[in-house]
């Protein structure tokens, strides 16, 4: 395969380190790979190089990631976009689903494991369900999670909304709740 023949992959992280070691990872494993830490710098990757291929983080410098799913989509209509995110919850899985997203996935996660949500046909599906009700932690964390995307990822809008102090959010989205 030539490099013009490689696929190309978008990342798409403000977190400038995070970024460049995916960027290198991604670029070892024979993929022609853009990184963008920003929405306006990435859409203008996006619209030069019609990424076959995109790895989207949901919190971009304290805004949504989720508001780049649809320009990411008219820039090419077959990209697979992956959102990438250190606060999963329900809530956003199924919006960036709705949005376009082809998958989401947890962080941390490592190269092999973004490779295969991307390249993943179907969607995977537990055998095992919970048989009893959430814990009490895990409901706060989804109904925190619903408000901050109601929010577009604005932390203080969303302190004010669930009427707690900015700082004691911060804390709260700081921890990950137990899985069930």
């Amino acid at each position: 395969m030539t490099p013009q023949d490689a696929p190309h992959i978008l990342i798409i992280d403000d977190d400038p380190a995070f970024n460049r070691v995916l960027t290198r990872a991604l670029g070892q494993r024979g993929f022609a790979v853009f990184g963008a830490t920003d929405p306006e710098s990435a859409l203008a990757l996006a619209g030069q190089h019609e990424p076959e291929y995109v790895v989207l983080d949901l919190n971009i410098g304290g805004s949504s990631g989720l508001r780049l799913i649809e320009p990411l989509l008219e820039a090419n209509p077959d990209c697979r976009i992956l959102v990438l995110t250190g606060y999963a919850s329900i809530a956003t899985t199924v919006d960036a689903i709705k949005l376009g997203a082809t998958q989401y996935l947890a962080k941390p996660a490592d190269v092999d494991s973004i490779l295969k949500a991307l390249n993943a046909t179907d969607v995977v599906i537990e055998d095992e369900v919970s048989a009893g009700p959430m814990s009490v932690d895990r409901l706060e964390w989804e109904h925190i999670q619903r408000v901050l995307a109601e929010n577009d990822g604005n932390i203080s809008a969303t302190a004010r909304a669930l009427k707690m102090h900015r700082r004691t959010l911060q804390r709260k989205l700081a921890k990950r709740p137990v899985k069930e």
